[in-house]
């Protein structure tokens, strides 16, 4: 890797000087201010958390809970989740029939420690399963939440 030219303001040289330890360069310049601003990625180098930064146009947020499609409400217990979907460009590939798209039903079932996801063309007869839409789940209460991540993925409607 080769040598790179480091600028100050106005495209002069910066000058050679190690960096303190406890901050203060950091601080001097951003003005004075120590608090993380939407560029620190959440960290700081005290260790203490950082304020929540506006991180608009990222394209997602912790905590944000965005708007899924309808779905059946699930019976109490019940091993399996269901929503309506419109898959992206390219479909969803399966195992039985290959790439499926339009408008389909997504099913997300558990059963002996796995969870399985199934597709159907909405109001078909027919489940086919979706290519590498099978994993180990320890934990059955884990169930909305993974059907709520495979949905966030596989719903496309606007492509």
């Amino acid at each position: 890797m080769g040598e790179q030219a480091v600028t100050g303001a106005g495209g002069a040289p910066a000058p050679e000087r190690t960096p303190d330890s406890t901050g203060e360069d950091a601080a001097a310049a951003a003005g004075g201010a120590t608090a993380p601003g939407p560029t620190s990625a959440g960290m700081t180098a005290d260790g203490t958390p950082a304020a929540p930064a506006d991180v608009s146009g990222a394209g997602m947020s912790a905590d944000a809970t965005p708007a899924a499609p309808a779905a059946a409400p699930p019976a109490p217990g019940s091993p399996e989740r269901t929503s309506d979907i419109t898959a992206g460009p390219g479909g969803v590939m399966t195992d039985e029939v290959g790439v499926v798209t339009g408008d389909l039903t997504l099913r997300t079932e558990y059963a002996d420690g796995q969870v399985t996801l199934r597709v159907q063309y909405k109001d078909a007869d027919e489940w086919y399963a979706v290519t590498g839409g099978r994993v180990p789940l320890a934990d059955p209460a884990a169930l909305d939440a993974v059907h709520t991540v495979a949905v966030a993925l596989l719903n496309r409607p606007e492509g």
